[in-house]
């Protein structure tokens, strides 16, 4: 066995037995990347490589974006924008059965699209409407599920941080415009798929719905967050009309928020601080773990472990349709333990030559892969939507499990449609000639 072969299993085995010790995910990559790399120490040019590859992995003007969304989405999160969202909602869709579930999902599909962030949509949304859904006799497990599936959608509908990061990892074989306008069509359908499950299920328990809000508040509330909603016509069609650049366009953003939350008082200027703060606390978090997460890419490459795992792959299945189904059954798997971003640079690298060989877009396979790392986020054991979405609700993750699992299934469901039906990703981006 070669000593190529030893140094990527050592790599595997390290990782994994780090995970096991709940050492913290980038930690877990630098290292088990570093011992790796030693054993190839008279095929490089020093342990150096590891600090090069790190380094140079972030030096990628793309990546700008990253901080500026963080820093929009968290100006937004404290602004007050996700009331003004939510009563929007509520206005629309209270007055059906389950009205407030869906008043949830909506403001989470809107509030992650305009934040950028599954997070900041958990936190934000979460924290307002599990109260509000359990005065209505909403299950605070239930609401918790809705809140933390939901907010994933803000992670395909642009803008979305995870879609530069896949920008990056593809080489440049996906631009961030194309991504950005694929991810519209996917994250509304999961949005409403998840609706509607959830009117199977206020129909059957016999939810409450609210009064039927006249059109005169509706009109309000929509006025109140109209320039709100501004934000994403603002950046994404400012990124598709080729005025400015994703990274440009994350400034403006920023501003724009910025404007917005000053003009309607819900900020002052000595809130700044501790926004940037927080902002700049993950910022660090998600550099470093594009930092390792890009050395350990480099040395799969190295080790020409794409190419082994093409061939593997293309000579053990015949049917593009059962590699795309292993494919998605081995990213389900990976997004259970490992976080989103990382994920993404590590095995966009290893997946996209087979895809790409097998007749599928680029574009259409980072929607697919961001997807399917969404599960993920709202799963055990790494699970960081699921222990945050529980933690707001106040309900623990075992009793969030039970009610989870059919919205953990529709998810599945809305991805392999999303797998098998290219038109639902490639639409808009042929439609616009991106």
């Amino acid at each position: 066995m070669s000593i190529e072969i030893i140094s990527i299993i050592v790599l595997f085995v390290v990782f994994f037995i780090l995970l096991l010790l709940k050492v913290p995910v980038a930690y877990s990559i630098g290292i088990s990347t570093t011992i790796s790399l030693l054993l190839n120490i008279d095929n490089l040019p020093g342990i150096t490589t590891i600090a090069q590859r790190m380094t140079t992995g972030i030096d990628n003007f793309a990546l700008l974006a990253i901080p500026f969304f963080v820093l929009a989405g968290e100006i937004m999160k404290r602004g007050g924008i996700a009331n003004r969202l939510i009563n929007f909602a509520k206005s629309l869709v209270a007055s059906l059965p389950g009205g407030l579930a869906y008043v949830n999902v909506l403001s989470s599909m809107l509030f992650g699209a305009i934040s950028g962030s599954a997070l900041a949509a958990t936190s934000a949304i979460g924290s307002i409407m599990t109260d509000r859904m359990e005065d209505e006799g909403y299950p605070r497990e239930f609401s918790a599920s809705v809140n933390i599936t939901s907010s994933t959608t803000g992670l395909l509908i642009p803008p979305s941080n995870v879609l530069i990061v896949y920008a990056l990892a593809s080489g440049g074989s996906a631009s961030v415009a194309a991504l950005f306008i694929a991810g519209y069509l996917p994250g509304i359908l999961l949005g409403f798929a998840i609706i509607a499950y959830i009117a199977f299920v206020a129909i059957r328990r016999k939810f409450s719905k609210s009064e039927r809000a006249p059109f005169s508040l509706i009109w309000e509330y929509f006025r109140k967050a109209f320039f709100s909603l501004l934000l994403l016509f603002v950046v994404v069609g400012g990124i598709v009309a080729g005025i400015f650049t994703a990274t440009e366009a994350s400034a403006i953003a920023v501003l724009y928020a910025a404007i917005l939350a000053l003009v309607y008082g819900d900020i002052s200027t000595k809130d700044f601080p501790s926004i940037l703060l927080a902002s700049a606390k993950t910022t660090a978090v998600v550099m470093f773990l594009i930092c390792t997460s890009m050395a350990m890419s480099w040395l799969f490459s190295f080790e020409g472990i794409p190419e082994l795992i093409s061939s593997f792959l293309l000579e053990q299945f015949s049917n593009k349709i059962v590699i795309f189904l292993v494919i998605n059954l081995v990213l389900l798997v990976i997004g259970t333990f490992m976080d989103i971003t990382p994920a993404v640079l590590i095995f966009t690298p290893i997946f996209l030559p087979v895809v790409v060989a097998l007749g599928m877009h680029p574009v259409h396979f980072g929607i697919v892969l961001v997807l399917n790392l969404c599960i993920g986020l709202c799963t055990p054991p790494v699970g960081t939507i699921l222990f945050v979405g529980s933690g707001i609700a106040k309900v623990s993750v075992t009793q969030v499990i039970k009610p989870l699992i059919p919205f953990l299934l529709i998810m599945v469901f809305v991805l392999f449609l999303i797998t098998y039906i290219p038109q639902i990703s490639m639409f808009l981006p042929n439609l616009f000639g991106l």
